[in-house]
């Protein structure tokens, strides 16, 4: 199957291949795209177009993307990786930054709020607009190659509060369980513990007579340790030093820290795609597993997104070609390396490539995941794993960027065609 637009760039329906390989040998196509493949019409012809339904299954790490027509015929299904690794870039960054500030420029005094980020109102942070955008991009990518009338959103609404305390669901608790929390009528979850334990060491039971008490984590939080009471336990300052030093052995189990900021994340991006699409129709979860069970389909995210854009009806999967596509970062901003920046790392292209280059080495495609002034590079598949050539003849063993051919430019998401059965 093979994706058309007209002279004008306005979605068509797809042709079929032989089609699509007659207009271009005739020369009245160009081919515009090459992943997904869509060729451009180079005369005005109808725009006739059938009614396409697009189907989203949001979320936080994964998105799964399906368009089907008004014969319940599915003709795109994607599955979409989401950067969650920006946290971490820019901690390390600002580790950096001040480790140079403080080398280059001690005389000068901290600032902050002297940026317009840190004063603009309604901001989101970094990796919540990384994620709005992936949502966004691939939405208007699809609008792009296919004529789509209608928008279906599996969105997720979530309770922190209630997935934190389950009793909330009795609708005994649940009238006053949100103003009365876990710490109600205790200062913090410091005092609650102390008063909880009795105001005594629980390994020595006070026969240390210290009268310093202090809260200790059982679960380090380094470990990831929860905050909550079931983690936490009261020692006197004798027995939480020798916990510490190795000589005291608690034989407590704790409880490690929920995660529960996919859940707010999802909050957020549901409110968002609904202020930007305002005529998408909104479905839940758990409206799709009962549509899946129903029709004895697998769990997976691109077959999710055909129950959503099908309504729960059978669909018949017509274009089998799964685009696998993986977000990466725009560029590489990292200018140095080593613990003084002594080392210049080249930004720019080298022997005319960049990384997350797509290119075509020993007739199969790949990325490019490292580069070498020498010539040399590393080759990598779309789930980031290095490509092994030892079993090549020689001189073939380690890739050149001689010897590969660019297939596509590095963009904001590398994309694969997967096979589906």
């Amino acid at each position: 199957m093979v994706y058309v637009v007209s002279k004008d760039d306005k979605p068509l329906m797809p042709c079929e291949n032989a089609v699509a390989r007659l207009l271009l040998k005739q020369g009245k196509a160009k081919v515009k795209r090459k992943t997904p493949f869509t060729i451009k019409l180079l005369h005005h012809t109808t725009e006739y177009t059938q009614d396409c339904t697009l189907g989203m299954d949001t979320g936080s790490g994964h998105i799964g993307t399906a368009v089907i027509n008004s014969k319940n015929e599915v003709l795109y299904i994607s599955d979409i990786e989401i950067r969650n690794d920006i946290t971490n870039k820019m901690t390390q960054r600002a580790k950096h930054r001040r480790n140079r500030r403080n080398r280059k420029t001690r005389y000068r005094k901290a600032r902050w709020l002297n940026r317009k980020n840190s004063i603009k109102k309604d901001r989101f942070s970094p990796t919540m607009k990384s994620k709005f955008d992936s949502h966004i991009r691939e939405i208007e990518f699809v609008k792009n190659i296919l004529p789509i009338q209608q928008i279906v959103l599996e969105t997720s609404t979530f309770d922190p509060h209630l997935m934190k305390n389950p009793d909330l669901y009795n609708p005994v608790y649940r009238h006053w369980g949100y103003q009365q929390g876990g710490n109600y009528g205790f200062e913090n979850t410091k005092a609650k513990v102390l008063n909880r334990d009795g105001y005594t060491c629980q390994y020595c039971k006070g026969k240390k007579r210290d009268s310093k008490l202090e809260v200790h984590h059982i679960v380090y939080r380094s470990n990831g340790g929860s905050d909550e009471e079931d983690n936490l336990v009261t020692l006197c300052h004798a027995c939480h030093k020798g916990v510490h030093n190795g000589t005291v052995k608690l034989k407590l189990s704790g409880k490690r820290k929920g995660q529960l900021k996919h859940a707010t994340q999802m909050n957020s991006i549901r409110i968002q795609l609904l202020k930007r699409y305002t005529d998408a129709v909104e479905t839940f979860g758990y409206i799709t597993k009962a549509n899946r069970i129903l029709l004895g389909i697998d769990k997976d995210h691109y077959l999710d997104a055909c129950i959503i854009a099908g309504g729960g009806y059978k669909f018949t999967i017509k274009q089998d070609i799964l685009y696998k596509k993986k977000c990466v970062s725009d560029g590489d901003f990292q200018q140095t390396k080593g613990v003084r920046s002594q080392q210049r790392i080249p930004t720019g292209k080298i022997y005319g490539f960049r990384k997350f280059d797509k290119v075509k080495y020993l007739g199969k495609e790949y990325f490019i995941k490292g580069r070498m002034s020498s010539g040399y590079t590393i080759l990598m598949d779309i789930e980031g794993n290095k490509v092994d050539f030892s079993s090549m003849p020689k001189g073939w063993k380690t890739p050149k960027l001689s010897n590969c051919k660019r297939i596509s430019a590095r963009k904001a998401w590398i994309i694969d065609e997967r096979m589906i059965a």
